[in-house]
C-alpha cells in the first residue's frame, strides 16, 4: 500500500471556502410548544417561568428553563422520554443559547416515533 504524502490535508479551492450564516441565539420557545396539545399534553408554568411539559401517560416530558435549569451548569432545554421495563428511556439537554427551532426540529422527531397502545 502506498500513501501519497505530497498533498496532506483537505484539497479545496478558495471558492469552496465560502462562509455560512448559522443560527444563533436562543430565539422564542414558540415553535416548539405549539408542537403539544392539550389533548395529550399537560403544561405548567412555574414560579420561576420555567415549562414543563409531560404527557398524560407521564412518560414524556420537555422542560424549558430560559434562565437555566437550576443546579444544571447551563441547562436551558430538557427533553426526556421514560423506557419501559425492558428498554431504557433517554434522555437530552440543550444549554440556554440553543436556537428553539433545533429544539423544535428534535421534539418533533421524538413525537414522531410515539404512538397511542
Amino acid at each position: 500500500m502506498t500513501v501519497d504524502v505530497a498533498s496532506p490535508g483537505f484539497a479545496t479551492t478558495v471558492e469552496a471556502l465560502r462562509l455560512r450564516s448559522w443560527k444563533l441565539g436562543p430565539g422564542q420557545p414558540g415553535p416548539v410548544i405549539d408542537l403539544f396539545t392539550d389533548a395529550d399534553f399537560k403544561l405548567v408554568v412555574d414560579d420561576r417561568a420555567d415549562v414543563h411539559i409531560n404527557s398524560r401517560d407521564g412518560r414524556f416530558y420537555l422542560g424549558w428553563f430560559p434562565m437555566g435549569r437550576p443546579g444544571g451548569d447551563g441547562e436551558g432545554w430538557v427533553i426526556a422520554v421514560t423506557g419501559t421495563a425492558k428498554v431504557p428511556g433517554y434522555r437530552m439537554s440543550f444549554d440556554t443559547e440553543t436556537p428553539a427551532e433545533i429544539i423544535a426540529a428534535a421534539v418533533a422527531q421524538v413525537l414522531a416515533t410515539s404512538r397511542p397502545l
